[in-house]
């Protein structure tokens, strides 16, 4: 059926002698839409961490557009309540629904779709017609982050004991790790970890992890006392 605004009127006679009369009957055509895609508007790639961005979600070739609900979804969780558009329209049209939305590092990796539905009443269809996007996965590029605090208490060694220093960061990109012993001796691990054997008294002092990537950078600093030995007596801090 392609009468997309029909009235169609009922006919009946009344009592005798009164003749004829007429109905207008209420019919709604309708049609779900072709298609219904997700995405952003006018940005490509991934997201930044503490940056806003819109998403769109295209609907193509529904009617009647006035009787249509898209909802905006993060994995099962819906965005709000569904969005609607006033359009008394009743030919098939196609529409642009957007959400905006705060990226944070949760949101790397998440899925995002919409879901386009026809709600045309009780004597409509049951259940409504309808019709989801494909989900969007969203990357999230955000600065090195320490679990911990970026300044530790003065961590304290006995010489000859292994010293293990850790400044594990989570990053998106992965992050690249630089060591620095006070003021400006660089040390040769690039890991999140730094490990020296058999500590000695060299080896006190403020030590800097740097955490890199390509969104910023994050200091974790640590104070290391190691303690030594003198003629086999109780050791002393140095």
């Amino acid at each position: 059926m392609t009468e997309w605004a029909t009235s169609p009127i009922c006919y009946y006679a009344k009592a005798v002698d009164e003749g004829q009369c007429c109905t207008f009957l209420s019919v709604t055509v309708y049609k779900p839409p072709d298609s219904v895609s997700i995405g952003f508007t006018n940005h490509s790639g991934p997201m930044f961490a503490s940056h806003q961005y819109t998403l769109r979600c295209d609907v193509l070739n529904v009617a009647p557009i006035g009787n249509l609900i898209v909802t905006f979804y993060r994995g099962r969780t819906p965005l709000g309540p569904g969005k609607s558009k006033v359009n008394a329209q009743k030919k098939p049209a196609s529409e642009v629904f957007t959400l905006s939305i705060n990226a944070s590092k949760e949101d790397d990796g998440v899925q995002y779709r919409c879901k386009a539905e026809l709600q045309l009443g009780p004597e409509g269809p049951q259940p409504p017609p309808v019709v989801e996007s494909r989900s969007l996965r969203a990357a999230v590029h955000y600065k090195p982050q320490h679990q911990g605090p970026t300044r530790h208490d003065p961590i304290t060694v006995t010489a000859g004991d292994p010293l293990r220093l850790n400044c594990e960061t989570e990053g998106n990109p992965g992050p690249s790790y630089t060591w620095t012993l006070l003021p400006a001796s660089l040390l040769p691990p690039n890991s999140s970890v730094l490990s020296i054997t058999s500590a000695a008294s060299k080896h006190g002092g403020r030590y800097a992890c740097s955490a890199s990537n390509a969104v910023g950078t994050t200091t974790v600093t640590f104070h290391v006392v190691v303690k030594l030995f003198v003629n086999g007596l109780k050791p002393h801090v140095k």
